[in-house]
């Protein structure tokens, strides 16, 4: 406990220092935020996921029965039911991502970040402002002419486009799909290839590499023990972390990253978490949750490639 306090502090003292370099935010969640008791709130958000898209309905990449469907886990803010769910009912036609699913599914991921503590939940605000500025951008975009799109639009609040930006998120919408918005964007020059904007497709970009990140990291908490023991989800983070993010993170923001991964609970939270028992029931969730994040990482990496967007400044 003396080494994770220590850990803390050097971390908000690094964290303030940093400033907007890194994240958006105070430090007013608390680490036992996601052992408080089930809600009504999370209960309206579950019913009305299985509206949107009930769960049976995605079945590609499963096989001829398709998932089995995980069910609620009470007491938890974070649902891994509704994180599958969305990743599930993001992919479309052969090679697209349709973006409410897609953000609903960060949404879920944030929530998973914060209940690992205050720390790592840092990093989710600057998901949180990336995901709300896309938001933004359908909800200009469906106003029609006389909010047309440009390169200097920003973001409002996250709490005020979210709701407002599920509406838009339309079959006929600019910011229907990966693709659709890739190609609206270049087409109204909003994507710049040598300075950085609040593009769609900038963002896009930022959000498509921490989806890489939290990918490897499941997939690491589901490698089999070594030498009869596992390693800490500490490590494991970590190890993930510089793999991928770590490659485009300067000096500061790489050490601040690794410090806040110290403070990460053990591996019994994240049984409890998504309401398991023992690994052996945790792989079964992580396997389903890597695979379905695969897909969606899979058909980004492809239409950003394709457009020569994996180097956006």
């Amino acid at each position: 406990m003396g080494v994770k306090s220590k850990a803390a502090a050097a971390i908000i003292v690094l964290l303030l220092f940093l400033g907007s370099l890194w994240l958006q935010g105070g430090l007013d969640y608390h680490w036992d935020s996601c052992l408080k008791g089930y809600n009504q709130v999370n209960k309206v958000r579950v019913e009305a996921n299985h509206e949107l898209y009930p769960l049976s309905n995605s079945s590609e990449g499963y096989g001829a029965e398709g998932p089995e469907v995980l069910g609620q886990c009470p007491g938890q803010t974070f649902q891994v039911s509704l994180l599958l769910s969305h990743l599930l009912a993001a992919p479309a036609f052969t090679s697209d991502v349709l973006l409410q699913p897609y953000l609903s599914s960060w949404d879920e991921l944030v929530r998973f970040m914060e209940a690992l503590g205050p720390m790592v939940g840092l990093i989710s605000k600057e998901i949180e402002t990336k995901t709300s500025i896309i938001r933004q951008l359908a909800l200009l975009a469906d106003e029609g002419p006389e909010a047309e799109l440009g390169p200097d639009v920003h973001p409002l609040d996250a709490v005020n486009t979210e709701s407002a930006a599920q509406n838009t998120l339309h079959h006929t919408s600019a910011y229907h799909s990966v693709r659709s918005m890739i190609r609206a964007e270049l087409s109204h020059g909003m994507v710049n290839f040598h300075h950085q904007t609040d593009s769609g497709c900038r963002t896009l970009l930022r959000l498509h590499r921490a989806l890489l990140w939290l990918k490897l990291f499941l997939e690491k908490l589901a490698e089999t023990p070594v030498a009869g023991r596992f390693r800490s989800p500490a490590e494991l983070c970590r190890e993930a972390y510089q793999s991928t993010l770590a490659h485009h993170h300067t000096w500061f923001v790489r050490r601040a990253a690794e410090l806040a991964f110290i403070a990460m609970p053990e591996r019994g939270f994240f049984y409890r978490l998504v309401c398991v028992h023992n690994q052996e029931e945790f792989n079964k969730v992580l396997n389903k949750v890597a695979q379905a994040i695969g897909e969606v990482y899979d058909r980004t990496q492809g239409a950003l490639e394709e457009n020569g967007m994996l180097d956006l400044p």
